[in-house]
């Protein structure tokens, strides 16, 4: 097999993980900005949206450690991180770092380098340059990449709410 189908597996690896994200946070913006008066749990997903996009790179980086098994040598962990789009990729943990996270708008920019990929390929299929197939990969990936981004911030808004409700119950003991 040739380079280039590695490397699509390469992208489609990365689009499964971040591939969908623009859409989440266009549409809760979107919502955000259509409501006259935000709502408690409309504001606390906004503010976990970056929080979801570090824990999708925890993901992806979870992934590659898989991949990487049971050779941790520095041989292989180059070879496994060759491409600057894997390194792309494990940079969404740096979304874990506050000060980013206080700026929304990075996780989107970053995420966009990924999408590219999407949009990149159905343009091609309007061309006639890339098959009925790619694009159906490509829209499987992106239907699993809404479903765990989407999980992903549907989880951290319970853990949220309940960590809210543990510290507004110790105060009240106090």
């Amino acid at each position: 097999m040739d380079a280039s189908f590695f490397t699509y597996l390469e992208r489609l690896e990365l689009m499964a993980f971040f591939a969908a994200y623009p859409l989440v946070y266009t549409l809760l913006y979107t919502v955000k900005g259509a409501v006259k008066k935000p709502t408690l749990f409309l504001g606390r997903l906004i503010v976990l949206l970056p929080v979801a996009y570090a824990l999708c790179g925890t993901l992806f980086i979870g992934l590659q450690l898989k991949n990487m098994y049971p050779d941790f040598s520095a041989g292989n962990i180059s070879h496994q991180f060759h491409s600057w789009i894997k390194i792309w990729g494990v940079l969404a943990v740096l979304f874990w770092i506050p000060a980013l996270r206080k700026r929304p708008v990075l996780s989107l920019l970053h995420s966009l380098v990924i999408f590219f990929f999407l949009l990149k390929d159905l343009y091609l299929h309007t061309r006639s340059q890339v098959g009925d197939d790619t694009v159906r990969n490509d829209m499987k990936i992106f239907t699993d990449s809404l479903i765990l981004i989407s999980g992903l911030l549907f989880l951290l808004f319970i853990l949220d709410y309940f960590r809210l409700l543990f510290i507004k119950r110790k105060k009240k003991s106090f």
